[in-house]
């Protein structure tokens, strides 16, 4: 049930409680944190009341319940103290899935959607295609090529069980059928092989400020990639081999400023550059690798 009141005569009280009132109290407040901080009012509101964003805006004098305004101004001192906005919701649009999000997993960003569209490019119309997505978290890139390549098999892994768990939950949700492993990197995946490996591995320095700032409401194992930021990608690198097929694919994303140290690590270990990519803001993204044969 939809937690709003009929609209009544105006009064100086419900003009304070509307949503169109509560709204712009909001966005003032969220405008030290966020670049769009009217957008971001108004979804804590529909999400708080039980409705959607649209009819936010299309019935600015309606008001929420008590029980919803509690909930609304909550949700605004989370958000105010930082806190993501897909935290506070429980999910995250990415790619053409919604996806549940914990405080356990990272949350799916748009630059990722370019692995998902170069992973599916590189899978074509094969329908025989196994595929691996390794540091898994949400689901996010494994769930969103499985949804457009229905034959494809696809594993997902992480070395958290939380982070599994949630995966398995959106699975289930989604409908998409997906293997999930715990293991660390390649541990447990013994002598299997896949055509395609993709991975977002942890890539923020150790030192970035930012990992106590913006993103301390993020799992650190998720996004720390040690000194200089590579340590994932080094490990992700040397334990790829045995577990790529012939001509398989290593998909790896990395930091906009990492391109030519991911290209020359992936040489040094035997691997040939097949292309880069950029995200949608034109920040270099994405290596594709294949093993070079012996």
């Amino acid at each position: 049930m939809r937690a709003v009141r009929a609209a009544r005569p105006a009064s100086a009280n419900a003009a304070r409680r509307s949503f169109g009132a509560l709204a712009a109290v909001a966005a003032r407040a969220l405008e030290p944190i966020s670049p769009t901080p009217r957008l971001e009012a108004e979804l804590l509101l529909a999400h708080a009341a039980g409705v959607s964003r649209t009819e936010v805006i299309a019935f600015p004098q309606r008001e929420p319940s008590g029980e919803a305004e509690a909930r609304f101004r909550a949700a605004l001192a989370r958000r105010s103290d930082g806190e993501p906005l897909a935290y506070i919701r429980g999910y995250k649009d990415f790619h053409d899935v919604s996806l549940r999000v914990t405080p356990d997993v990272l949350i799916p960003r748009p630059e990722t959607e370019c692995v998902v569209e170069e992973a599916l490019a590189r899978i074509g119309v094969r329908t025989d295609c196994a595929v691996l997505d390794l540091g898994t978290g949400s689901g996010a890139i494994a769930l969103a090529i499985r949804r457009a390549r229905p034959a494809a098999a696809v594993t997902a892994v992480d070395a958290s069980p939380a982070a599994l768990a949630v995966a398995r939950s959106n699975a289930e949700l989604l409908g998409l059928d997906i293997r999930c492993l715990e293991s660390r990197w390649f541990a447990g995946l013994a002598a299997a092989r896949f055509d395609l490996i993709v991975c977002n591995p942890p890539y923020v320095r150790s030192g970035d400020r930012c990992l106590d700032g913006a993103l301390r409401f993020e799992p650190r194992q998720s996004l720390d990639g040690g000194s200089d930021g590579l340590d994932a990608i080094r490990a992700v690198l040397s334990g790829a081999p045995p577990h790529l097929g012939a001509g398989g694919l290593l998909l790896i994303e990395h930091g906009h400023d990492q391109r030519a140290r991911v290209v020359t690590l992936a040489g040094e270990r035997g691997y040939e550059t097949l292309a880069t990519r950029r995200d949608l803001s034109g920040l270099a993204r994405l290596v594709v690798l294949r093993r070079a044969p012996a």
